[in-house]
């Protein structure tokens, strides 16, 4: 259902601030343009997302990591586990707001409007991790490879094995779809059919709303209810692996 989200920002500070990255997240931390904020994941052994983060590189000893505030006390635990020998420092920004720019969510430090960034964000097919969806998902079911955060050519990183396994020998039987729907927007998780589970989810009126689904597509096909709306051009294509 729609509600109010908030996000907290922080500074990776350190001489090993990019190599430590390089081994947490998976997206190349080395090829990461300065300035340039990317959406992108740091995942558990299973492969499965724990954190999503957005990430902007200043230098290469420097870094701002925006992560959904539910999930701000676990990230920092990670960090501090993950980064204890590291020569590394992360310190909390404070809440930070999100505006929708070019497929491409950045932050500012002046309050935006958080219901229409949701809006905005779903539709555009950018789906965002919250402490209740951490583990649930997979990158390459949330087209996260499509939006350049995921690079299948990096080394060894977090649940690395699991993913290039999926990529490389596999192919999700589910993946992101945009739909649209009567009723009030679904709770996280809540699994609308069989082969159907929300992501995110906004209301657009008391009786109507959207949200961004894990489907498979027959699934989708074969409910009567619902409709699906068009992602972007760039979430369009096969999420498998091109043979």
């Amino acid at each position: 259902m729609s509600r109010t989200l908030a996000f907290t920002q922080y500074h990776l500070i350190g001489a090993d601030a990019t190599k430590f990255l390089q081994g947490q997240v998976s997206i190349h931390t080395e090829r990461l343009e300065d300035q340039i904020t990317q959406y992108t994941v740091i995942c558990d052994l299973k492969g499965r997302i724990h954190f999503g983060i957005w990430l902007q590189k200043i230098n290469t000893e420097h870094f701002k990591i925006t992560v959904v505030s539910d999930q701000a006390d676990d990230f920092e635990q990670h960090i501090r586990k993950y980064g204890a020998f590291a020569k590394i420092t992360l310190s909390s920004l404070g809440h930070v707001f999100p505006v929708l720019e070019n497929h491409c969510t950045v932050f500012t430090t002046e309050p935006t409007d958080l219901v229409a960034w949701q809006h905005a964000a779903i539709i555009d097919g950018q789906a965002w991790i919250t402490h209740a969806t951490a583990h649930a998902f997979q990158p390459q079911e949330l087209r996260l490879h499509q939006r350049n955060g995921v690079a299948y050519d990096k080394g060894c990183y977090l649940g690395q094995e699991v993913i290039a396994r999926l990529w490389f020998k596999a192919q999700p039987k589910q993946w992101l779809h945009l739909i649209e729907a009567k009723g009030v927007a679904p709770e996280v998780l809540c699994k609308l059919e069989t082969g159907i589970q929300v992501v995110n989810s906004i209301n657009l009126s008391p009786d109507k709303y959207q949200a961004l689904v894990i489907a498979r597509p027959q699934s989708l096909e074969d409910h009567p209810h619902i409709s699906v709306l068009p992602l972007p051009s760039h979430l369009q294509g096969d999420v498998a692996r091109p043979k």
